[in-house]
């Protein structure tokens, strides 16, 4: 075996079923926080609402976009400033936990994060912010939450569309950390288990008849998979729908869940012994083939065109070549990625590319 180095990330998870207001008043005096700053929607029926009612928040912050753009990052930093805040609590998915990671970023206070959806940036130390049609990311550790605090009854009202969206949004986690740069046995370990909870929890979510076991196994997976990325990095896919959501506006997870396939289908062929794993743990025939399934079970969005704007794909396609991580399995060129671009913009046949590129 080739020497490896393996980082992985120090964070408390407590997982629990309707004790969510118990469990994080726990965390909460834990980390002896007195001026907490609570982001997360402001609906009646939220647990938001909930915990604002118990937490008695010094601000809460209900504002939450997609790719943190520059304007809401300085706004909330203002906030967390004025109020004197000593941590946060930031409950719903990608969106809220990305706030509370910029505000960390720069004023150094935990995180509390408490997620409602598949989504997995919990589990990480990526941070983004968006300004002038560009997505930043980066690696830092004062964005990753101290403790996240996990209760399986938070998804059991999440629409149908969300739970595939941000489901595939983890399971993109989990693909992409196999051939990410830093992958090793380790992550790649996690995230193939990750990739097995998911498959197992997810189907059973949808199908409509989830027992608190398959949301259990649905979120065990979300977290060893966003755990598995964060030490592997990102890959090739991640590039292409950080510059899909940051440049052209696409929304992220549902972006995740119709790039994926396509993906996959272009690295696949130069790495069987990976996706011959892959389709081991979905119980199919190929990986393409079990990945395509799985979308399909979750009835999960195919086609960018379904998504969101027109987009100049020769342009796009020119910034991701510029950021794609040079441990992609495939030499990637300009009128390869217009190709990927095109078949996902229509939602066409993946196994179509994956035939181009044997």
């Amino acid at each position: 075996m080739e020497r490896f180095a393996h980082n992985t990330l120090a964070q408390r998870v407590v997982v629990g079923t309707g004790t969510i207001v118990g469990d994080l008043l726990d965390e909460v005096a834990r980390l002896s926080l007195g001026r907490v700053l609570l982001i997360g929607e402001n609906r009646p029926d939220g647990p938001a609402a909930e915990i604002d009612a118990a937490l008695h928040p010094v601000a809460w912050l209900t504002s939450i976009e997609q790719h943190v753009p520059a304007d809401l990052a300085t706004r909330a930093r203002e906030t967390a400033t004025e109020s004197a805040a000593d941590g946060i609590v930031a409950v719903g998915g990608g969106s809220s936990i990305g706030l509370a990671k910029i505000i960390a970023l720069s004023h150094g206070i935990p995180i509390i994060a408490v997620p409602t959806t598949f989504a997995g940036s919990e589990a990480t130390d990526v941070w983004g912010i968006t300004e002038d049609g560009h997505k930043k990311t980066g690696h830092d550790l004062r964005v990753l939450p101290r403790t996240v605090v996990y209760d399986t009854t938070l998804t059991a009202t999440l629409p149908a569309f969300m739970i595939a969206a941000s489901g595939m949004n983890s399971v993109a986690h989990a693909i992409d950390t196999l051939w990410a740069p830093s992958a090793d046995p380790i992550n790649g370990a996690l995230a193939l288990e990750a990739l097995r909870a998911l498959n197992t929890g997810l189907r059973a979510i949808v199908a409509g008849d989830a027992a608190d076991a398959d949301r259990m196994e649905a979120t065990t997976g979300t977290y060893l998979a966003g755990a598995a990325f964060a030490s592997a990095g990102s890959g090739l896919h991640h590039k292409i729908c950080h510059v899909l959501g940051g440049t052209f506006g696409y929304p992220h997870a549902p972006t995740h869940a119709v790039v994926l396939p396509y993906v996959l289908a272009l690295n696949g062929p130069l790495v069987p012994d990976t996706t011959r794993r892959i389709a081991d743990v979905l119980g199919t025939g190929t990986a393409l083939g079990g990945l395509i399934a799985l979308g399909a079970a979750l009835d999960a969005p195919r086609a960018l065109r379904d998504i969101g704007p027109v987009f100049d794909h020769a342009a796009a396609a020119d910034i991701i070549l510029g950021e794609a991580p040079p441990s992609n399995p495939r030499r990637l060129t300009r009128d390869l990625l217009i190709e990927l671009l095109d078949l996902a913009w229509q939602g066409g046949d993946a196994e179509e590319l994956e035939r181009n590129a044997r």
